[in-house]
Order: C-alpha cells, then sequence, then structure tokens
C-alpha cells in the first residue's frame, strides 16, 4: 500500500523539475526526500525519473504513474472536501423497515447524491413495531415503513402499494408459469424469512392446502434468502419490490395479501423540512422504477 506522502514527493519533484525545490514545496530535507522517491520506486518495481546534473526527466513508467497519482491526490483531495462539507450538514435520522429491499435504498441513496441532499442522512433499520417506538420516542426523523390500511394518520405519505408473490430460481420446473398454487410446491424446500411482516398468513395459506415443506432456511437476511433461492435451494414468498435478473417472481394462487409502504413523518426540525422532502421525492423514485 502507497503512502500518501510518497505521492506527495513524486509529484512535487514533477512538477518543481528538481529535488532541492520539491523538497522546499513539501517543506522536508532533499537527503529525506530522495529516501522517500527511492522507496516508491522500490515499492513500484520501477524507475520513475530519470537524473541529470541539471534537471530529472520521467521515465516511460514515470509518465504512465504520473496519471494514477494526480488521480489519487484528486479524490482525496474531493473527499476530504466532502467530508469538510458533511460535518456542517444537519443530521437526517430516517428508519428504515427490515423488509424494504436494498436496491430501493440504493436507488434512494444514489438519488440523493446526485441532486446534493442538504443533510447527512443516517439510516436507522427496525421492525415496523421498532419504528413506531423510534418515531415516539424522536430517535428518528421518519421512517420508510408500511401504512396500515384504515388507520391513516397525519404526518403518513403514501410511496407504494404492492403485493406479495413466490421467488425461485429460473432454473426451477416452474419457473415459466404466471401462476403456482401451493399444492405444486409441496416437494420443494422453503425458505422462509422469518422478519416477514406476513409470515403468519403465509404459513397459514400453505397449512390450510394440507402443504407443509421442509425448510432450506430460517433467516432474518433477506439478501441471503435470496441468494439461496437463486442457487435452487427453495422457494420463498416477498413482497414484489424485489428483484434480482436471475431469480423469477411468479404469483401465488389464491394469495391476494398485499402491503402499503409510505413514509411515517415524526417532528422535525425545521431546517430538515427541504431534506425531508427530497427524501420522499427519491423514495418515490425508487419504487417507481421497479
Amino acid at each position: 500500500m502507497l503512502d500518501r506522502y510518497l505521492l506527495r514527493y513524486f509529484l512535487a519533484v514533477v512538477e518543481a523539475g528538481n529535488f532541492s525545490k520539491a523538497a522546499a514545496r513539501v517543506n522536508v530535507t532533499q537527503p529525506s526526500l530522495s529516501v522517500g522517491i527511492a522507496k516508491l520506486e522500490e515499492q513500484l518495481g520501477r524507475r520513475l525519473f530519470h537524473r541529470t546534473s541539471r534537471r530529472i526527466h520521467l521515465t516511460d513508467a514515470g509518465s504512465r504513474f504520473l496519471v494514477h497519482a494526480r488521480n489519487i491526490m484528486r479524490e482525496y483531495n474531493m473527499a476530504l472536501e466532502d467530508a469538510a462539507h458533511s460535518k456542517h450538514l444537519p443530521l437526517l435520522r430516517i428508519g428504515v423497515l427490515l423488509t424494504i429491499p436494498a436496491t430501493v435504498l440504493e436507488a434512494i441513496v444514489i438519488r440523493q447524491r446526485i441532486v446534493g441532499a442538504p443533510a447527512h442522512i443516517e439510516f436507522l433499520e427496525g421492525s415496523e413495531r421498532d419504528l413506531s417506538s423510534k418515531l415516539d420516542q424522536g430517535r428518528v426523523e421518519a421512517a420508510l415503513t408500511l401504512l396500515r390500511d384504515g388507520n391513516e394518520a397525519e404526518g403518513e405519505e403514501r410511496i407504494c402499494r404492492e403485493g406479495y408473490s413466490l421467488a425461485l430460481a429460473r432454473s426451477h420446473p416452474l419457473s415459466a408459469a404466471k401462476e403456482i398454487a401451493a399444492e405444486d410446491l409441496a416437494n420443494d424446500m422453503m425458505i422462509i424469512r422469518r422478519h416477514c411482516e406476513v409470515l403468519a398468513e403465509t404459513s397459514r395459506h400453505f397449512t390450510d392446502r394440507n402443504v407443509r415443506p421442509a425448510f432450506g432456511l430460517r433467516t432474518n437476511n433477506d439478501e441471503k434468502a435470496l441468494a439461496l433461492v437463486r442457487a435452487g435451494h427453495g422457494v420463498t414468498v416477498m413482497p414484489d419490490s424485489y428483484r434480482d435478473p436471475e431469480v423469477r417472481r411468479v404469483k401465488l394462487k389464491g394469495f391476494m395479501v398485499r402491503r402499503t409502504i409510505g413514509v411515517r413523518i415524526g417532528r422535525p426540525k425545521p431546517e430538515l423540512e427541504s431534506s425531508l422532502h427530497d427524501f420522499l421525492t427519491a423514495a418515490r423514485a425508487a419504487f417507481g422504477q421497479l
């Protein structure tokens, strides 16, 4: 791993044209700078400079390395500026339901970075009950969570409504079907998403049809559940918003359960209202592109 000070020495020599002026630029003695350049060349396994009595010149390897060195230093300085800027941004704490797909969060963050979010956002995961408690205690300003039908309240913004369907590998014999009955899965392994908000309804749907499949995994991790489905280790029931190019989503016959995803807003400070609006816009866009 290259030390940043070695890159500073290298760039100083390139810009100054000789070691003595370069040493003055980086506030070290000439012998220290020479030792640093020698160390850099040793680490790279290449000579970076042709040395003459009057001036030094870059070797071919040095010219190629110059491009990388400048890029590294530019990215480093940009990161420092970004970090310094973020220190002065207000903090917006957003609770996120455990069953919100990672791809949705990724899309929200990307959009926020593009538009230049006016606040630093901290995400806190939790169950529906956890998030409700965090809102009541003022530990989050808003929560991306379930909105219960018939229980609409002030400060709730609906994002989308979606159903649940089977997730199965593209290699599964029934992957081309438009609809699959629970009875068709009697011999399949089932991946149990233990944190699923409709786990009881899902279990009842199968047992009411006298289907009791073997379990391939019980997990609280949806990415792990998708990975094993993708590998053909079993099938599972997930919200429709979960997407994977190697996983087919097929309707489960007779399973009509749906959920409403939205944002519950707590008691944000006035300076966070603009950031909350931007977050709502990003969330709508993220679910809308699924």
